[in-house]
């Protein structure tokens, strides 16, 4: 049966400062206009339902904590709407006291913008950022035919201020929310460093933002106008062994949003039958479960990809038959692999199809899903957790690689496919 969608679901700055710490080197595209920087370092990324498939985990297990009490959340927005104040302000003290740093609140529109982004949309300007060595923040890269990109801007360029307020000592998350055209409030920047991730910001088409640059010695400002645009999930490139000439398949999976785990099963299909396959998942932090459920079909032929819970009542979700089983595959990760990302390589590990090769995981197991709240707010509030086929939680401790590597992760990892046969 299909799982509930996830996603790193992030609260929003103030409403659980200890994300900013917990995400560090989550996500490895920069984004100013909907992806992220390896040096956005304080956010995370969240999507519709989020449930990270945390397959069922016994109640006390290490790293999880008993679900947040939806009733009281509800009830709790419904007497604040009836005393005329803020239902969402009300659930949100609410989740805060709960210590559960994946439960959220977010209002109507905010909720509307997350469920867009799972189509693998979102509104921009179409540049990624990161922090300088001296602290600055600047441009990394820019989206061919984005509005960053007609405006002329280049990697390298400083960001000296967005609509005249300075930028300078803010997270990168801050930076990339104001650009997408989060309207939060004032705190956002408040200097507390407490960022979320940028695609829970929801910005309109069309609407100016005014960056101000610094190239050289040269300083301006540009007026640009946001716009929707598209994200690649998924990225395809052919490899060649340096020694054998043996052909292989980098796979790069950026985040589960819909139509994703098609588009992964379309690669496989189209990798010869002996090629071998490099499924690279590292800054993945997640989406939605479904689909990292239709990507693990790709490479098995049926059977249990992860166990999970919703309020104690235990869920399975199983692979498609008729998965390719015979390329040799590997699997890459680190520390920014989360989530369904983590679902999806321990499904491959424990049903031995993969070689998992880089560094441990983020340990995002547990299972969100939406309540709508009496003032039109939705908190998305954890229900359970999520394990491997084999049995394992992943919540608080992620997945060990079969081969630890901190160094050159790729190169190892394609000296690992090549050994077993599939070139690299």
């Amino acid at each position: 049966m299909p799982g509930p969608p996830m996603f790193v679901p992030q609260r929003r700055a103030r409403r659980a400062a200890a994300l900013t710490l917990v995400f560090a080197g989550v996500l490895a595209t920069g984004a100013v206009a909907g992806s992220w920087s390896a040096d956005a370092q304080e956010g995370r990324k969240r999507a519709q339902i989020r449930t990270f498939a945390h397959p069922a985990a016994a109640p006390g297990a290490p790293g999880e904590r008993p679900p947040v009490d939806h009733r009281a959340v509800e009830a709790a927005a419904a007497r604040a709407a009836q005393d005329g104040k803020s239902g969402s302000e009300a659930a949100t003290e609410v989740v805060t006291r709960s210590g559960d740093l994946w439960s959220a609140v977010y209002s109507a529109r905010e909720y509307e913008g997350f469920a867009r982004s799972l189509d693998g949309g979102y509104v921009g300007v179409g540049l990624s950022a990161r922090r300088s060595a001296d602290g600055r923040t600047e441009v990394d890269s820019v989206r061919p035919g984005s509005p960053a990109a007609r405006a002329g801007l280049r990697p390298g360029d400083r960001i000296r201020s967005i609509d005249g307020q300075g930028v300078d000592g803010f997270p990168v998350t801050e930076v990339v929310a104001r650009l997408r055209g989060d309207t939060a409030g004032p705190d956002r920047w408040g200097g507390s460093g407490e960022g979320y991730a940028p695609s829970t910001a929801v910005g309109v088409p069309g609407t100016p933002v005014t960056v101000g640059l610094q190239r050289g010695p040269r300083a301006w400002d540009r007026t640009l106008r946001r716009a929707r645009l598209a994200t690649e999930s998924v990225a395809v490139e052919r490899l060649r062994d340096e020694g054998t000439g043996a052909p292989a398949t980098r796979i790069k999976v950026e985040s589960f949003t819909r139509g994703t785990g098609e588009r992964v099963g379309r690669a496989v299909r189209a990798a010869g039958p002996a090629e071998g396959i490099l499924l690279d998942l590292r800054g993945n932090s997640g989406g939605l479960v479904t689909e990292a459920v239709t990507a693990a079909s790709a490479f098995l032929d049926g059977g249990l990809v992860a166990t999970y819970d919703v309020r104690g009542s235990q869920r399975a979700l199983e692979a498609r038959p008729g998965g390719a089983t015979r390329p040799p595959l590997v699997v890459l990760v680190d520390g920014g692999t989360m989530s369904a990302a983590e679902l999806l390589t321990g499904a491959l590990q424990d049903r031995g199809r993969a070689v998992v090769v880089g560094a441990p995981t983020f340990g995002k197991g547990s299972v969100q899903m939406p309540t709508r709240l009496a003032d039109g707010s939705v908190a998305e509030l954890t229900v359970g957790h999520y394990r491997t086929p084999g049995g394992r939680t992943v919540d608080g401790r992620g997945i060990a690689p079969d081969l630890v590597v901190r160094g050159d992760a790729e190169r190892r990892a394609r000296t690992v496919l090549s050994g077993l046969g599939g070139g690299s």
